[in-house]
């Protein structure tokens, strides 16, 4: 069966982000954050004076410039800059650490590192940080050390040209979650991050009478090319600094957006923070969350405080976002929704071949918004990109309708007496439970099943705490034998570098523990 989105006819060239705004009203707030706000005029102004300044360091177009910067407006005020000069931004991971930042460093070949005070202890930890070739731009010290970006901020440089790049110029690489090895730099280029972010805003139909709210990490693509997709059509975007409620409520409460972005784990917390209430979420037309699995119980405590059903959307750092359920159509909830405008769709058993109408099979995809490959990892970008269609090694399937359900990554499926059972599935059974806060489940190796399914939780510790067995009897009554054989309860679920529920840690946790 085909599965193709509208054709896209919408074009977006990001080292010209602005125009719409600058058009439309060159005075009116663009980009807003606790410390103030830029209009469409002063953003304008100020990205090219850091790209400037950037240029006087001895910058080249097609340098990287590495950033460890949490969500604030100067991390989106240097990624325009980037844009417009044609140097690559390479966000990194806030909650990286020095080997994390030393394998990121070393892999992207940056020149220099723009990087928050508040990470100088970690930083003195790394090998490369200190070794840069261009050395370090700080954000955020007291003692006036140069370079800084506030310097940059808040002078003029020499005159210097700031000349738009070539389509096929690297825009921006992002690491992977490293969920399946070590993080790889996905590579976009001006054209295929152009294309993404023309896709986000049909997919969203964005409009200038929208204000965007990005809850999620700007070192992710999510956060990134949603708020490009925002200024390009001319859309004030806020940026929190953190994610939990103390910030979040009285963002939603004095900034009324339009549209909130975020990932399930930190939109389930927010929902269930004492102090919420629906007035919280009034003023919302969309409120989209992926990155991982929206559970059934999500989708019921967000629809009781905020009137309206969570949009839940498709998408990795090597395609952008692929599907949403449409704002103006139908949102089948549980659904990843449709192909947007710009993509196609194929899904395929492990022989390659198409599956039938309802089958289950690996997602590909093909759209001019796919990654150029891998940074310097040519056998990886091989094996990912075949005769112009991406492999997601997600496993989904397709409705009549042309709508998807995610059924798990096939290397996070767990074989039990040679039937697959996908974690997500297990997870959503457990938090459907009062008394659990957070799940994680992996397959366990076992001689006379294959795997058996082990279930890591994190108890609410406001409810009356299950016992093991009482839990496991809760999720059988849902999902029967896939229910877990075993539970590990757990302080605090760990989380990877997306912010998502880190089942290669538990694997290998799990692992190392049996050897020893």
């Amino acid at each position: 069966m085909p599965l193709a989105g509208p054709p896209l006819t919408i074009e977006v060239r990001i080292s010209r982000l602005l125009d719409r705004g600058l058009a439309a009203n060159p005075d009116a707030p663009a980009l807003v954050s606790r410390e103030g706000q830029l209009t469409w005029q002063e953003l304008d102004a100020v990205s090219t004076r850091v790209a400037r300044h950037y240029f006087t360091l001895g910058l080249k177009p097609g340098d990287r410039i590495a950033t460890l910067m949490p969500n604030c407006a100067e991390l989106v005020i240097h990624h325009i800059a980037c844009m417009k000069a044609g140097f690559a931004a390479t966000p990194l991971n806030y909650r990286y650490q020095a080997p994390e930042v030393d394998h990121a460093l070393e892999v992207s070949g940056a020149s220099v590192l723009l990087h928050h005070a508040e990470r100088e202890a970690d930083l003195a930890l790394s090998k490369f940080a200190g070794m840069l070739s261009l050395g370090r731009i700080s954000f955020g010290a007291a003692d006036g050390r140069e370079p800084s970006f506030e310097h940059f901020l808040q002078t003029e440089p020499p005159a210097v040209e700031v000349t738009p790049p070539t389509p096929d110029a690297v825009a921006f690489i992002f690491f992977t979650s490293g969920s399946t090895g070590k993080p790889k730099g996905v590579t976009h280029s001006h054209r295929s991050f152009g294309s993404i972010v023309a896709s986000t805003i049909a997919g969203f139909e964005l409009n200038d009478a929208d204000v965007f709210l990005p809850a999620t990490s700007y070192s992710h693509i999510a956060a990134t090319h949603i708020s490009f997709g925002a200024l390009a059509a001319g859309v004030r975007v806020e940026v929190p600094r953190r994610l939990d409620g103390d910030e979040m409520l009285p963002l939603l409460a004095s900034t009324q957006p339009t549209f909130l972005c975020m990932l399930p784990a930190a939109l389930f917390a927010l929902v269930r923070d004492h102090n919420a209430t629906s007035e919280h979420f009034r003023s919302l037309r969309l409120c989209v969350s992926g990155g991982d699995k929206v559970s059934g119980e999500l989708e019921r405590e967000f629809t009781a405080i905020a009137g309206k059903a969570i949009d839940e959307l498709y998408g990795m750092t090597e395609t952008g976002m692929s599907t949403v359920n449409p704002p103006d159509g139908l949102n089948k909830v549980g659904s990843i929704g449709k192909l947007v405008a710009g993509y196609e769709g194929s899904i395929r058993d492990a022989a390659g071949a198409e599956v039938p109408l309802g089958g289950e099979g690996r997602l590909w995809i093909r759209s001019n918004a796919n990654m150029i490959g891998y940074w310097n990892r040519p056998d990886a970008t091989a094996e990912t990109l075949v005769d112009g269609w991406l492999d997601t090694g997600d496993v989904v399937a397709a409705d009549a309708d042309g709508y998807l359900w995610f059924r798990g990554r096939q290397k996070q499926i767990i074989v039990h007496d040679g039937s697959n059972i996908t974690p997500q599935e297990i997870e959503e059974s457990l938090l459907e439970h009062p008394a659990v806060a957070a799940v994680g489940v992996i397959g366990i190796h076992n001689l006379v099943h294959g795997e058996n399914v082990r279930a890591y939780v994190q108890l609410n510790p406001e409810a009356t705490a299950p016992t093991a067995a009482e839990l496991i009897k809760f999720s059988r009554a849902s999902v029967g034998y896939k229910a877990p054989e075993e539970i590990v309860f757990l302080d605090a679920m760990p989380l990877n570098a997306t912010g998502k529920v880190d089942r290669a840690y538990l694997k290998e946790t799990t692992r190392d523990s049996t050897a020893s």
